[in-house]
């Protein structure tokens, strides 16, 4: 990921997702459910980090401090999204949509749902032949 203050790395994604898996968690908490070799302090560091930038909040009225993040998770797929089409697809979202299902094709489920926001967009009233 790029240094843009406003998306976050891929270390600080994977307290993220901890965090809007669990809720709002300590060092510790997070630092135990991460899968990886990363050190207690190097988890720490990031969260600091991640509080300066915005993407959390620091609870301090508790002896460990209670890291919340300030962004949801579709907040921040939704800025990945719109820059990825930007940057790699000239803006093209559909391109970028057949490149991801060449890529990595859908379960049946996700072909269900995938038709579903289709047939929802197609029925928008006011934006036929758009």
């Amino acid at each position: 990921m790029s240094d843009d203050p406003r998306k976050p790395t891929d270390a600080e994604l994977a307290l993220l997702a901890i965090l809007w898996d669990r809720g709002p968690s300590t060092v510790r908490q997070v630092h135990s459910a991460l899968d990886s070799s990363a050190g207690y302090t190097t988890v720490l560091k990031t969260f600091q980090i991640m509080n300066d930038k915005g993407f959390v909040a620091r609870d301090t009225s508790q002896r460990s401090h209670v890291y919340t993040p300030t962004w949801s998770q579709s907040q921040v797929q939704g800025r990945l999204v719109n820059d990825l089409v930007d940057k790699a697809f000239g803006g093209n979202t559909g391109r970028l949509v057949l490149r991801a299902l060449e890529a990595s094709p859908a379960d049946p489920s996700e072909i269900a749902e995938i038709r579903a926001l289709l047939d929802a967009l197609e029925e928008k009233p006011g934006e036929e032949g758009q």
